[in-house]
């Protein structure tokens, strides 16, 4: 009688892992769809000294700034997230699009 769980338990087995391995038990990803399109941001009218400059993949703001600088960020990470929310409101810096064109504060003055 134990042979015979033993043999069923091991077909189970077997059975369970061919099913895993090619069915899976895993529900699949849901597929999400991104809007692919470029931003394009209007310039707003202010006394702040900016650039333009297109977001490439793996930049981000402070990235952008201090390539456009070619030295360390001079004010505060704090300070770069106010200054851009003001060239840019409705945008945040956190959440910035590759292709996308946004105002960047200039601090080379």
């Amino acid at each position: 009688m134990k042979k015979i769980f033993g043999i069923l338990f091991t077909i189970l087995v077997i059975y369970v892992i061919y099913l895993d391995l090619t069915v899976g038990t895993l529900a699949p990803p849901t597929s999400q769809q991104v809007d692919s399109k470029p931003v394009s941001i209007v310039k707003h009218q202010t006394s702040m000294p900016s650039f333009e400059a297109k977001v490439k993949p793996g930049e981000t703001v402070i990235s952008i700034v201090e390539h456009r600088l070619e030295k360390p960020l001079p004010v505060a990470i704090t300070d770069l997230i106010e200054d851009f929310k003001k060239l840019n409101p409705g945008h945040n810096p956190e959440k910035i699009q590759i292709g996308a064109t946004y105002q960047f504060p200039d601090y080379s003055k």
